[in-house]
Formats: C-alpha cells, sequence, structure tokens
C-alpha cells in the first residue's frame, strides 16, 4: 500500500512539474487562439455582412479600369467625415488603419507601377507601414499596436484610389461592376508650405476588408442624417464619383502619359465612359440611334415646336389689318410716281404749234363785241 501511495504521488509531482514547466507556450496559444476566434469572421458570417460577392475569374469580357476619389466632392464627402470618431460613427481610413494595425487586414505594397499583387511576399510589415508614414503607436510585441485617435492621420487622406472591373459573366449571363482594389492617399504639404504632395499608401483587397464595410454604418445625406446604409453598400451601389486615370493596358501607361493636356485627357475619359456603355447597350441588344436619325429626329421636335408656338387667329388678323393698311400708301406712291414720269415725258416734248385763226372766226369775234 505504501508503495502505491508513493507511486501515486511522484506521477502526480511529475504531472504538476510537467504542467508548470509550459504554462508560458501553452497560455500564449491559448490567447493566440482566442485572439483570433474574436478577430476573423467565419464564412457564414461573411456572406451575412458582406454586399459583395467575389468576382468569377472565368468570364468572357472583363475590363479593369482606375478611378481616383475625390474626398472634397459632395458625392465622396461620405467616406471623409466624421474626420475624428463621433460615437460609433469613424470615417473610412480611421476604420482602414485601426483593421490594418489590429492584424485583421493585410496591407499590400504600392509598387513603382501603380498595380496591386496581392501575394504574401507583397504583404507589409505593419511597424514598416507605420514607420514609413509617420504614424505613432505603441506596442506591446511585434503584433499588438496601439494607435490613438489623434495620431491618425484622417484628415490628411483626401482621396483614394479603386479599381473597377465590368465583367460579363457567361453562366449567369448577367453583367457587373464590382470594386476589387482601394488604396487611401495621403495630402501633405512641405515643411513650409510648399505645393502638396500625394503618397499612396497601401493596396487592400476589397474582398477582405468589404465584411468589416459592411458592418459600418455610413451617413450619405445631409437632409437624412439617418446612417441607413453600410459603407460596402455605398460601394456597391456605385454612389461614389470617380475620375478614370489609368485602365488595364498592354503598355501599362496612365491616361496622362499619352494625353497632352487637360483637353485630351476630358476626352479620353468620356470616350472610355462611352464604350462601357455602348458594350453594355449591345449586350442587351439595344441599339444606339444614328447621326442621321438623331438629326432627323432634332428637325421633327423643331417643326413640332414651331407648330406649338403657332400664330393666334387675333395675331393673324393684326396682321391682315397692317397689310390692308399698307395697301393704299402703296397705291398713293406708286400714284405719285406715275405723275411724276407724266410731267417730265410733258417738258420734254415740244408744244404743237398753233394753227392762225380764220378770218370767219374773226369778225364773228368782233360782232360779238359790237
Amino acid at each position: 500500500m505504501k508503495l502505491k501511495s508513493l507511486i501515486a504521488v511522484a506521477a502526480l509531482m511529475l504531472f504538476a512539474q510537467g504542467a508548470i514547466a509550459q504554462p508560458k507556450s501553452r497560455i500564449q496559444a491559448q490567447a493566440e487562439a482566442e485572439k483570433k476566434a474574436e478577430t476573423s469572421l467565419s464564412e457564414r458570417a461573411k456572406a451575412q455582412y458582406t454586399a459583395q460577392m467575389p468576382a468569377p475569374t472565368d468570364v468572357v469580357w472583363k475590363r479593369d479600369i482606375y478611378r481616383t476619389l475625390d474626398l472634397t466632392k459632395e458625392k465622396n464627402a461620405a467616406l471623409y467625415y466624421p474626420v475624428e470618431p463621433l460615437g460609433d460613427r469613424v470615417n473610412l481610413f480611421t476604420l482602414i488603419i485601426r483593421l490594418v494595425a489590429d492584424g485583421k487586414v493585410p496591407a499590400y505594397e504600392y509598387r513603382s507601377d501603380g498595380n496591386e499583387l496581392f501575394t504574401e511576399d507583397n504583404k507589409y510589415k505593419v511597424y514598416d507601414m507605420l514607420d514609413k508614414f509617420y504614424i505613432y503607436y505603441e506596442t506591446k510585441d511585434s503584433t499588438t499596436f496601439t494607435i490613438s485617435d489623434s495620431d491618425i492621420p484622417a484628415g490628411e487622406v483626401l482621396s483614394y484610389f479603386i479599381k473597377e472591373s465590368s465583367f460579363y459573366d457567361q453562366r449567369t449571363a448577367t453583367y457587373a461592376t464590382r470594386v476589387t482594389a482601394i488604396c487611401p492617399v495621403l495630402h501633405r504639404s512641405g515643411d513650409f508650405g510648399s505645393d502638396v504632395t500625394k503618397y499612396p499608401m497601401f493596396w487592400l483587397n476589397y474582398d477582405e476588408v468589404s465584411p468589416y464595410f459592411g458592418m459600418t454604418p455610413l451617413m450619405t445625406s445631409s437632409y437624412n442624417n439617418v446612417s441607413n446604409m453600410s459603407i460596402d453598400d455605398y460601394f456597391v451601389r456605385s454612389l461614389y464619383e470617380g475620375d478614370i486615370y489609368k485602365t488595364a493596358n498592354l503598355q501599362n501607361k496612365l491616361l496622362a502619359q499619352y494625353c497632352p493636356n487637360d483637353t485630351a485627357m476630358k476626352a479620353e475619359q468620356q470616350r472610355i465612359e462611352k464604350e462601357l456603355v455602348t458594350f453594355e447597350n449591345k449586350l442587351w441588344g439595344i441599339e444606339e440611334p444614328d447621326t442621321a436619325t438623331a438629326t432627323a429626329s432634332k428637325s421633327e421636335k423643331r417643326v413640332a415646336v414651331r407648330t406649338a408656338t403657332a400664330r393666334t387667329p387675333k395675331e393673324s388678323t393684326k396682321e391682315e389689318t397692317k397689310k390692308v393698311e399698307a395697301k393704299p400708301s402703296e397705291k398713293s406712291s406708286t400714284n405719285t410716281a406715275e405723275k411724276k414720269a407724266s410731267v417730265r415725258t410733258t417738258r420734254q416734248k415740244p408744244a404743237a404749234p398753233s394753227k392762225p385763226a380764220s378770218s370767219s372766226e374773226t369778225l364773228s369775234v368782233r360782232r360779238q363785241r359790237r
């Protein structure tokens, strides 16, 4: 009995020593697992909170376009305000920097060619990104970063680059346009108030951030102050306004590289926008009117307008009365001209010589006088 009790005591001591020998690694692993469970979303949760499904890869037609969103425009102001958090409301960049600092979504380096590359090698290390753009932070270890609201440069992010993909899915016979990438752009001036310089920060895969965008409310109207949609709804419904600065092309050129001036760039942007509309219209069999047909229709509209604005009976009577009143004056002027012509003719012709009076006529005149 004593031997058995000694063996049991020794086993308990060994178990206790093993439990004490590895508490740090076990606790750390357990903490990481709990943190991952808290910060990550399941596939079911992602499908619940996002309004945009990933774009299919095997499509027969696709057009990639890069736009710049100017947050000073009214349609894009919803992404800028409030500059500092106001209750549960935060602007887009504050949300993004918190997600990146907490390790919930990865940030991908903005390459020199401006293209996005969502690979493991191109991922930013959080502290490298924060140091590069002079964002102050506190850290306890290499994975935990704390940034105060006053240190987040939300007021300096005045624009965004986004990538749109317009595609036709032959399997579902649908045409759609979806945002696939987003990049915040810092606007910073020099030490002596020089010109503002733009610094693209990093690319985000929209499919990775869309679940968090779907949980963040957004106020899009100054008239109705209810936050009745999310940031994800804002992008899915294309409520933003952005100018095209690049398209996916074989030479990887920006519009500014082959447009000599602002007028040419504006014309090129309008041409690309028209190409997208024309492709979609032809896809559904909507024919665009020809130039001749459009001109004919315009002329018909002009005739219709003229007919609609025809003279009233009173106006026509007045005009006829004016014409009648004008006729006598015309006749009088004509008669005067004829008289003048006859006088001129009379003056030009010599007068006919008078015949001498006969003797009988002279006598008769004398008799009458007597």
